[in-house]
């Protein structure tokens, strides 16, 4: 799912080296420690509220022919789950043109409101003929997480691919200067990845939906099979509480790819950030 892959601080190169199971030693787990990052456990919410709808439109540039590549959703709602109240994000991903690529991708993410920590996630995806799926539950007493294939070690500070996106909305941007990094840890594909965005300050943006005051960063990238490595995507998120993804640019293997957010409801804040003149 394009959106996922490029509006979050993308997953980096250095995962734990094992990504295996769970390995005992003694009384306690090998896991190591948190990437030190001082949102760990002390991260509050306050930049969406549930009911929140967010719609984005996926484009592509392929040998200098613009191409519409599809929509990617996202809504939050106020759930229970095992009688702790989560915020229950369900994102959708569906290509435009099916004959070129199909795509169909469901990702949900059950997120302590406290906390902003993961209980659960699911991911469905069929992309292009490839499909996987994955269900994921976490459990911070004994810092592991359960999926359909094993059990697994975890830090204590662990965000999903869906949860990672409303976390970073809680950033305090105010407390860095240009270039600073602000690392945090993500489990995916059983495995766990040290990951950090690179704040690169203050701009003013133009988009489909319209102007922007924006914060700008750039996330570090794994290399895969669209997406180059390193630090070539940007993003930037509103310049107000909201924080949300307003554009993403990144290069791809075939051309490059823009994300535009089209749409947007029941927003915690005004959407102060955007102006005319």
């Amino acid at each position: 799912m394009a959106l996922l892959t490029a509006a979050i601080p993308s997953v980096s190169r250095d995962g734990y080296p094992s990504g295996g199971m769970m390995v005992r030693q003694g009384q306690g787990m090998a896991v190591k420690e948190d990437p030190g990052s001082e949102f760990c456990g002390n991260i509050r919410n306050t930049a969406f509220s549930p009911g929140e709808q967010l719609t984005y439109r996926v484009s592509y540039v392929l040998a200098g022919v613009p191409l519409n590549g599809g929509e990617a959703t996202f809504n939050t709602s106020l759930e229970k789950y095992q009688g702790k109240n989560v915020y229950h994000v369900v994102a959708e991903g569906k290509s435009t043109h099916d004959l070129f690529f199909k795509v169909r991708d469901k990702y949900e993410s059950y997120i302590d409101t406290a906390t902003l920590q993961p209980y659960k996630f699911i991911r469905n995806v069929n992309e292009g003929g490839y499909k996987t799926f994955e269900n994921v539950s976490f459990y911070k007493a004994t810092n592991t997480a359960i999926t359909n294939s094993g059990t697994y070690a975890v830090p204590s500070c662990v965000q999903d691919v869906v949860s990672a996106i409303f976390y970073a909305r809680n950033i305090d941007f105010s407390k860095y200067q240009p270039n600073d990094t602000i690392p945090f840890d993500m489990f995916l594909d059983r495995r766990v990845y040290h990951m950090h965005i690179r704040y690169l300050g203050k701009a003013i943006i133009r988009t489909k939906y319209g102007k922007f005051n924006t914060i700008k960063f750039k996330p570090l990238l794994v290399k895969g099979n669209m997406f180059e490595g390193g630090e070539k995507m940007t993003v930037w998120v509103t310049d107000d509480p909201n924080h949300i993804a307003v554009r993403v640019e990144s290069p791809v293997s075939v051309g490059k790819v823009d994300v535009d957010m089209t749409d947007c409801h029941h927003l915690r804040y005004p959407l102060s950030s955007k102006f005319d003149r």
